[in-house]
Protein backbone atom coordinates (compact mmCIF):
# COMPACT_ATOMS: atom_id res chain seq x y z
CA UNK A 1 0.00 0.00 0.00
CA UNK A 2 1.21 3.53 -0.95
CA UNK A 3 0.34 5.67 1.69
CA UNK A 4 1.86 8.84 0.49
CA UNK A 5 3.96 9.98 -2.37
CA UNK A 6 6.44 13.38 -2.11
CA UNK A 7 8.03 14.35 -5.51
CA UNK A 8 8.21 17.01 -8.37
CA UNK A 9 5.45 17.81 -10.55
CA UNK A 10 6.21 16.37 -13.93
CA UNK A 11 3.13 17.82 -15.85
CA UNK A 12 -0.63 17.97 -15.17
CA UNK A 13 -3.32 16.14 -16.91
CA UNK A 14 -7.00 17.17 -16.94
CA UNK A 15 -7.53 15.08 -14.09
CA UNK A 16 -4.27 14.01 -12.55
CA UNK A 17 -0.74 15.04 -11.42
CA UNK A 18 2.52 13.25 -12.38
CA UNK A 19 4.91 13.55 -9.63
CA UNK A 20 8.65 12.10 -10.27
CA UNK A 21 10.06 10.54 -7.47
CA UNK A 22 13.15 9.62 -7.80
CA UNK A 23 13.17 9.12 -11.64
CA UNK A 24 9.67 7.78 -11.48
CA UNK A 25 6.50 8.98 -12.61
CA UNK A 26 3.63 8.49 -10.34
CA UNK A 27 0.11 9.59 -12.01
CA UNK A 28 -1.99 10.20 -9.26
CA UNK A 29 -5.72 11.43 -9.82
CA UNK A 30 -6.65 14.25 -7.61
CA UNK A 31 -9.90 16.11 -6.98
CA UNK A 32 -10.25 19.83 -8.52
CA UNK A 33 -9.13 21.84 -6.29
CA UNK A 34 -5.38 19.99 -6.08
CA UNK A 35 -5.31 21.28 -9.72
CA UNK A 36 -6.93 24.37 -9.29
CA UNK A 37 -4.48 25.36 -6.88
CA UNK A 38 -2.30 25.47 -9.96
CA UNK A 39 0.91 23.11 -9.07
CA UNK A 40 3.93 24.33 -11.22
CA UNK A 41 6.17 22.11 -13.05
CA UNK A 42 9.15 21.35 -10.37
CA UNK A 43 7.36 22.01 -7.76
CA UNK A 44 7.77 19.71 -4.78
CA UNK A 45 4.23 18.06 -4.01
CA UNK A 46 3.30 15.81 -1.58
CA UNK A 47 0.08 13.76 -1.95
CA UNK A 48 -2.17 11.45 0.44
CA UNK A 49 -2.72 8.40 -1.77
CA UNK A 50 -5.16 5.49 -1.94
CA UNK A 51 -4.21 2.73 -4.54
CA UNK A 52 -6.65 0.48 -6.55
CA UNK A 53 -5.37 -2.74 -7.49
CA UNK A 54 -8.30 -4.36 -9.99
CA UNK A 55 -7.39 -6.98 -12.75
CA UNK A 56 -7.22 -4.33 -15.64
CA UNK A 57 -4.17 -2.28 -13.41
CA UNK A 58 -2.92 -0.38 -10.62
CA UNK A 59 -4.62 3.25 -9.95
CA UNK A 60 -3.55 5.94 -7.42
CA UNK A 61 -5.62 8.50 -6.04
CA UNK A 62 -4.02 11.67 -4.14
CA UNK A 63 -5.46 14.04 -2.15
CA UNK A 64 -4.24 17.42 -0.13
CA UNK A 65 -4.60 16.36 2.97
CA UNK A 66 -5.14 13.00 5.50
CA UNK A 67 -8.77 14.22 5.92
CA UNK A 68 -9.51 14.36 2.52
CA UNK A 69 -8.26 11.14 2.28
CA UNK A 70 -10.19 9.81 5.21
CA UNK A 71 -13.55 11.21 3.67
CA UNK A 72 -12.37 9.83 0.24
CA UNK A 73 -12.74 5.93 2.19
CA UNK A 74 -16.13 6.88 3.69
CA UNK A 75 -17.25 7.24 0.23
CA UNK A 76 -16.08 4.77 -1.61
CA UNK A 77 -17.27 2.41 1.36
CA UNK A 78 -21.18 3.82 0.34
CA UNK A 79 -22.59 1.32 -2.12
CA UNK A 80 -22.35 2.90 -5.77
CA UNK A 81 -19.75 4.96 -5.16
CA UNK A 82 -16.00 3.95 -6.75
CA UNK A 83 -12.93 5.61 -6.49
CA UNK A 84 -13.76 7.85 -9.49
CA UNK A 85 -17.04 8.77 -8.50
CA UNK A 86 -16.04 9.95 -5.15
CA UNK A 87 -12.71 11.79 -6.75
CA UNK A 88 -15.91 13.45 -8.82
CA UNK A 89 -17.87 14.22 -5.68
CA UNK A 90 -14.58 15.56 -3.53
CA UNK A 91 -14.38 17.94 -6.85
CA UNK A 92 -17.75 19.21 -6.52
CA UNK A 93 -18.60 19.73 -3.05
CA UNK A 94 -15.70 20.50 -0.41
CA UNK A 95 -15.44 18.02 2.67
CA UNK A 96 -16.53 20.83 4.87
CA UNK A 97 -19.75 21.41 2.65
CA UNK A 98 -20.11 17.45 1.89
CA UNK A 99 -19.86 17.25 5.86
CA UNK A 100 -22.75 19.67 6.21
CA UNK A 101 -25.03 18.47 3.37
CA UNK A 102 -25.16 15.02 5.15
CA UNK A 103 -25.32 16.09 8.78
CA UNK A 104 -28.45 18.57 6.71
CA UNK A 105 -30.02 15.73 4.66
CA UNK A 106 -29.18 18.14 2.26
CA UNK A 107 -29.51 15.83 -0.82
CA UNK A 108 -29.03 18.69 -3.45
CA UNK A 109 -25.66 20.19 -3.01
CA UNK A 110 -24.36 15.84 -2.63
CA UNK A 111 -26.70 15.25 -6.08
CA UNK A 112 -24.98 17.99 -7.82
CA UNK A 113 -21.49 15.68 -8.11
CA UNK A 114 -21.21 13.91 -11.71
CA UNK A 115 -22.40 10.77 -11.73
CA UNK A 116 -24.38 11.21 -8.23
CA UNK A 117 -28.13 11.19 -8.24
CA UNK A 118 -30.65 11.42 -5.66
CA UNK A 119 -30.92 7.76 -5.03
CA UNK A 120 -27.48 7.44 -4.56
CA UNK A 121 -27.61 11.31 -2.77
CA UNK A 122 -29.91 9.69 -0.40
CA UNK A 123 -27.85 6.37 0.26
CA UNK A 124 -24.86 8.92 0.94
CA UNK A 125 -26.19 10.23 3.71
CA UNK A 126 -28.26 7.68 5.53
CA UNK A 127 -24.92 5.62 5.68
CA UNK A 128 -22.31 8.68 6.72
CA UNK A 129 -24.57 10.48 9.29
CA UNK A 130 -23.32 9.01 12.17
CA UNK A 131 -20.30 9.00 10.60
CA UNK A 132 -19.79 13.07 10.73
CA UNK A 133 -19.64 15.18 13.85
CA UNK A 134 -21.06 18.79 13.75
CA UNK A 135 -18.11 19.47 16.11
CA UNK A 136 -15.80 18.45 13.91
CA UNK A 137 -16.17 21.80 11.72
CA UNK A 138 -16.56 24.12 14.20
CA UNK A 139 -12.93 22.98 15.88
CA UNK A 140 -11.67 23.43 12.49
CA UNK A 141 -13.07 26.80 11.81
CA UNK A 142 -12.52 28.27 15.30
CA UNK A 143 -8.74 26.43 14.49
CA UNK A 144 -8.39 28.46 11.39
CA UNK A 145 -9.93 31.41 12.33
CA UNK A 146 -6.46 32.01 15.00
CA UNK A 147 -9.27 34.60 17.05
CA UNK A 148 -9.01 34.71 20.79
CA UNK A 149 -11.87 33.11 21.29
CA UNK A 150 -10.71 29.78 20.22
CA UNK A 151 -8.83 29.61 23.35
CA UNK A 152 -10.35 31.83 26.10
CA UNK A 153 -14.06 30.79 25.16
CA UNK A 154 -13.90 27.92 22.80
CA UNK A 155 -17.31 26.57 24.20
CA UNK A 156 -19.05 29.94 23.87
CA UNK A 157 -17.86 30.24 20.23
CA UNK A 158 -19.11 26.73 19.19
CA UNK A 159 -22.39 27.06 20.96
CA UNK A 160 -22.49 30.83 19.38
CA UNK A 161 -21.93 29.30 15.45
CA UNK A 162 -24.52 26.56 16.01
CA UNK A 163 -26.98 29.02 17.00
CA UNK A 164 -26.21 31.26 14.23
CA UNK A 165 -26.73 28.13 12.13
CA UNK A 166 -29.60 27.45 13.51
CA UNK A 167 -31.36 30.26 12.85
CA UNK A 168 -30.19 30.87 9.23
CA UNK A 169 -31.85 27.11 8.67
CA UNK A 170 -35.49 28.39 10.53
CA UNK A 171 -35.57 31.44 7.79
CA UNK A 172 -35.59 28.70 5.21
CA UNK A 173 -31.96 28.18 4.39
CA UNK A 174 -30.38 25.09 3.77
CA UNK A 175 -28.08 23.48 6.28
CA UNK A 176 -25.12 23.96 3.67
CA UNK A 177 -26.04 27.36 2.29
CA UNK A 178 -26.29 28.57 6.35
CA UNK A 179 -23.03 27.04 7.56
CA UNK A 180 -21.15 28.00 4.27
CA UNK A 181 -22.10 31.61 5.24
CA UNK A 182 -21.35 30.72 9.09
CA UNK A 183 -18.09 29.41 8.36
CA UNK A 184 -17.15 32.18 6.22
CA UNK A 185 -16.99 34.70 9.20
CA UNK A 186 -14.05 35.37 11.01
CA UNK A 187 -14.55 35.02 14.90
CA UNK A 188 -13.44 37.57 17.05
CA UNK A 189 -13.47 37.79 20.85
CA UNK A 190 -15.88 40.67 21.25
CA UNK A 191 -18.28 39.13 18.23
CA UNK A 192 -21.94 38.67 19.29
CA UNK A 193 -24.35 36.36 18.43
CA UNK A 194 -26.39 38.81 16.46
CA UNK A 195 -23.08 40.40 14.78
CA UNK A 196 -22.47 36.88 13.28
CA UNK A 197 -25.76 36.11 12.62
CA UNK A 198 -26.06 39.27 10.66
CA UNK A 199 -22.44 39.19 8.98
CA UNK A 200 -23.39 35.53 8.13
CA UNK A 201 -26.76 37.17 6.54
CA UNK A 202 -24.89 39.40 4.16
CA UNK A 203 -22.63 36.24 2.63
CA UNK A 204 -26.29 34.43 1.80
Amino acid sequence: MISFIRGEVAWLTENSVVLDCGGIGYEVVVPAPVLASQPRQGEKMLLYTYMQVREDGVSLFGFASREELAVFRMLIGVSGIGPKGAVGLLSAVSVDDLRFAVLSEDEKTIARAPGIGAKTAKKLILELKDKFRLEDAFEQKLAASGAEAADAEGNDSRSMISEAIQALTALGFSGTEASRAVNSIALTSDMTSDELLKAALKKL
